[in-house]
């Protein structure tokens, strides 16, 4: 860490000392190429570089040695196993951003102006101060299984539940595809907090006239938020939606702490790290990440042109 501190300082004293040598009309031009320098050299080392480098390995096989051309891309269309990891990613995508913002909403709209707002929303923030790690701990635990059993006791607080009203303890995480939803909810209890604060703050955002007009007019609760809350925070539900849905795209904390990728669970990113890491299929696992990251780039679109298009307005 001191190595580190001490690299920055003399690459920020390089650049003031260059900065400084500059004189005449381009003057600012060439200090701000002095400056963008150095982002565009770590741009280039920790981002572009690594970038080219894994399309190209997806092309070649698990050893990296022998060019296989688009069959790395075939086998993630065609097996089995690897069809049931993008379909878990689906289910992952369509379901968590929607219903992570949807609640977010509610809750924000349930709770504005309110008595309690703020100890209300600090209680549903607190989940967003825990890493995903933590959070799959957490629920994991939430999930535990006991064989139901005379002397055994069940410390899974689902399972307990389920025996307080006379049920029979579950492997939750063990069926699937319901376990892949209960691994969802794990990220929509994280995401709603931040869903929650960006609508509660869009919401606030809106002018009090246009709510005391709508309300001299007689518009119902429903109509208030079908016609005024709803269109007025459009931008943000959007970024909120796009956001949630970039992080879902590249879950893997969760699976990982929580399954392993076992049982049919295994998403892109966890299953990109099984192949590169575990089963030492370095094509493959490159293939993944690349369908990853081709996944990514058109919400990433989206979500610009949406913020750019909110901004002008």
């Amino acid at each position: 860490m001191f190595a580190a501190i001490l690299l920055f300082a003399a690459v920020v004293g390089i650049i003031l000392f260059l900065a400084t040598l500059f004189r005449g009309r381009r003057a600012d031009r060439w200090v701000a190429y002095a400056y963008l320098a150095p982002t565009l050299l770590m741009l280039l080392v920790g981002l572009v570089y690594p970038g080219v480098r894994t399309i190209y390995e997806s092309f070649f096989d698990a050893a990296g040695n022998a060019f296989i051309g688009l069959d790395n891309y075939k086998t993630i269309f065609t097996d089995g196993d690897q069809l049931t990891v993008l379909r878990n990613t689906v289910f992952w995508v369509v379901v968590t951003p929607f219903v992570a913002t949807a609640v977010g909403l509610l809750y924000a709209i349930l709770v504005d102006k309110s008595k309690f707002e703020s100890a209300a929303k600090a209680l549903i923030f607190l989940p967003m101060s825990i890493s995903f790690v933590g959070a799959g701990i957490i629920w994991k635990f939430v999930y535990e299984y006991r064989p139901d059993q005379g002397n055994v006791k069940q410390i899974g607080l689902l399972n307990q539940l389920l025996v307080w009203v006379g049920g029979t303890p579950q492997q939750w995480l063990v069926d699937s595809p319901l376990n892949t939803f209960l691994l969802i909810v794990v990220m929509i209890w994280i995401q709603a907090g931040f869903a929650m604060t960006v609508l509660s703050a869009a919401i606030k955002a809106i002018p009090d006239d246009i709510v005391e007009a709508a309300r001299l007019d007689g518009v119902t609760p429903w109509g208030m938020f079908r016609f005024v809350t709803l269109p007025a925070i459009r931008p943000a539900v959007v970024v909120v939606l796009t956001t949630i849905g970039i992080g879902t795209l590249k879950v893997f904390d969760i699976v990982r702490t929580m399954t392993g990728g076992q049982f049919d669970t295994s998403v892109i990113a966890n299953e990109f790290y099984s192949q590169s890491f575990r089963s030492d299929n370095q094509g493959l696992g490159a293939a993944l990440a690349v369908l990853l990251f081709l996944l990514v780039i058109p919400i990433v679109v989206y979500n610009i042109r949406q913020i750019r298009r909110s901004e002008a307005l």
